[in-house]
């Protein structure tokens, strides 16, 4: 049970539901699949899949969710057809021209007869909530992603106080200097092999690197006429290595030699106790990481 991907927000006022009151409103919501004539579905599921039935998997102060989303698939080009069909038979059985008006009206009656036999494609967010630390952490590629589970999560709840992070000092930046003066790097971040260079007058001006020696003078060329970090990849503290944007998103997050070893070797036997192992330790983890990142871009910067 690791996180991928990690988009973060901060609670400006405590959350202060228990996991049991979190339980009984999500259970209001739990995910149904997609009706007969319905294009989608959005509810909760169990975050541990088969291993429980409980729709918040607690323990250690943090709390695990997830949410399901469901789309029925029909492919533009079988409804372009269909209606492509249906136009021709009018016009050619009633000799008169089919407008716009009664072609979007067509197009959906053809969505509605096709919506029965239409597959299904399931997409699972979760999220980790940690009270203590005024956290809640989405495990999203993208801010829509994320946004779409928080916006269901505050519907349900009446209100759900979360900010995304600003930190006093751009990331982009930081990072920039990072490979330019070594010796200013913040400690337990160390950088790998792979970034994203853009030019900030020059909107085609990207140059992606992957295996590359970023302390190279190559790289340091790059920098000095210009251009900034918007992408790094960073190991944190032999822990976990990832992908740090300059939007603060955090990709790719993969668990280091030495944790996967540690972690191996603590393993427990039983399925839903590994579950329950793995929640605890990404959760301290991901928690140590995110205070870190936004100390090294020189803290959060206070709101009004």
């Amino acid at each position: 049970m690791w996180f991928k991907n990690a988009i973060f927000y901060r609670f400006t006022q405590p959350f202060t539901y228990t996991s049991d009151a979190l339980e009984e409103k999500l259970s209001e919501k739990a995910f149904t699949p997609c009706g007969s004539q319905e294009l989608s579905r959005f509810g909760w599921v169990s975050p541990s899949g088969s291993l429980s039935e409980m729709l918040v998997h607690a323990g250690n102060g943090f709390m695990l969710i997830a949410a399901q989303k469901e789309d029925k698939i029909i492919p533009s080009q079988v409804i372009r057809q269909q209606l492509d069909k249906r136009v021709k038979l009018i016009e050619d059985e009633q000799a008169r021209k089919v407008y716009k008006k009664e072609k979007d009206q067509l197009k959906d009656e053809i969505i509605l007869d096709l919506l029965p036999r239409a597959f299904s494609k399931y997409q699972t967010t979760w999220a980790l909530i940690a009270p203590a630390h005024n956290l809640l952490i989405v495990d999203a590629s993208s801010h829509k992603r994320a946004e779409e589970l928080l916006s269901h999560l505050r519907s349900l709840l009446g209100s759900l106080p979360v900010v995304l992070p600003d930190v006093n000092h751009s990331p982009s930046a930081i990072m920039s200097q990072w490979l330019e003066q070594p010796q200013a790097r913040y400690t337990g971040l160390e950088p790998l092999d792979e970034c994203e260079l853009r030019d900030s007058a020059v909107e085609t001006g990207i140059i992606r690197c992957k295996g590359q020696d970023l302390d190279s003078d190559e790289i340091r060329h790059h920098l000095e006429v210009g251009k900034r970090v918007v992408k790094l990849a960073l190991e944190w503290q032999e822990s976990l290595n990832f992908i740090l944007q300059d939007d603060l998103c955090i990709k790719r997050i993969k668990l280091s030699d030495q944790l996967k070893e540690k972690l191996d070797q603590d393993s427990p036997d039983e399925a839903f106790a590994q579950f329950d192992a793995e929640f605890v330790q990404m959760s301290l983890e991901l928690t140590r990481l995110i205070p870190a990142l936004t100390d090294a871009f020189g803290g959060e910067a206070q709101r009004p």
